[in-house]
């Protein structure tokens, strides 16, 4: 996906076009929510298939393996699909990935709050139909959507068993201070040390949560910033670099290159094309 953000709708012929000819499971380098207002999802991901009828919210993070085929329900299929780059919400989208690592589909109840996630969506697709969408706006519309539904979900939060419990509130609790300290140039030890346990310990729970290590891990965090300030300031490519703990651009740039495949000034020069 080229563009930073897009939404769209999926009804019952484009619901027929996708069982006719499935896509195969795969991964994508973009962010993709889908709020289930009619139908039912078929959803493949992390090697297990669930099957959930509307309405639902699900959301599924940048590289997971999954494939989804919307039915029809009663004759019925409506969805809002939503798919974004990290970088569009990085203060949120990176956080996303502990509530949605092991449960991509959320179950919701019927009524005024699920009524309020719909009109989000409406509220988002009018702002994308202008000839020059605010994309500001649009990202403050999804924060709040995300927001409505994380409080759906705490109210319908079943209790993990004990080990994955504690290795679910790690997680968290790492994304949280590396939230508050990855423009630092702060390594595995300093998060570990912050978290009362060992470097082995974080590196393992990251690992079974995330595929990455937290080395990896930070990096991810602190490209999704350089990449949101490429495309939303004016700053300086070595400005940037200085805020996220890199002191010579020459290494940002050589760092940046690597995990993105194109260089800090190609990607912003790429980025302002599309938006504008």
């Amino acid at each position: 996906m080229n563009e930073l953000f897009k939404i769209f709708t999926v009804d019952e012929a484009e619901a027929g076009k996708i069982n006719a000819a499935p896509d195969e499971p795969h991964h994508h380098d973009f962010e993709e929510l889908i709020i289930g207002m009619e139908g039912r999802l078929e959803h493949f991901i992390d090697f297990k298939a669930t099957t959930m009828d509307a309405p639902f919210v699900s959301f599924v993070t940048k590289g997971k393996v999954h494939r989804v085929i919307p039915k029809l329900n009663n004759g019925r299929c409506r969805m809002w699909v939503l798919r974004f780059k990290t970088e569009f919400i990085p203060e949120t989208a990176f956080q996303l990935y502990s509530l949605y690592h092991d449960d991509a589909t959320l179950k919701i109840q019927e009524g005024s709050c699920f009524k309020r996630l719909v009109t989000l969506c409406e509220l988002i697709d009018a702002e994308m139909q202008q000839e020059i969408p605010d994309l500001s706006v649009v990202r403050h519309l999804l924060s709040a959507l995300f927001t409505m539904i994380e409080s759906e979900r705490r109210k319908s939060e079943t209790t993990d068993s004990g080990l994955n419990k504690t290795h679910n509130t790690t997680f968290k609790n790492f994304l949280k201070i590396l939230e508050e300290n990855y423009h630092r140039p702060e390594g595995v030890d300093f998060y570990a040390e912050k978290l009362f346990m060992s470097s082995r310990n974080l590196n393992n729970i990251c690992h079974q949560i995330m595929q990455l290590s937290v080395t990896e891990i930070i990096e991810a965090r602190k490209l999704i910033e350089a990449k949101n300030q490429l495309i939303h300031t004016d700053k300086s490519i070595s400005e940037i670099g200085f805020d996220l703990g890199y002191n010579e651009k020459a290494y940002f740039t050589s760092v940046f290159r690597k995990k993105s495949g194109q260089t800090p000034s190609d990607f912003r020069e790429e980025m302002r094309k599309l938006i504008s």
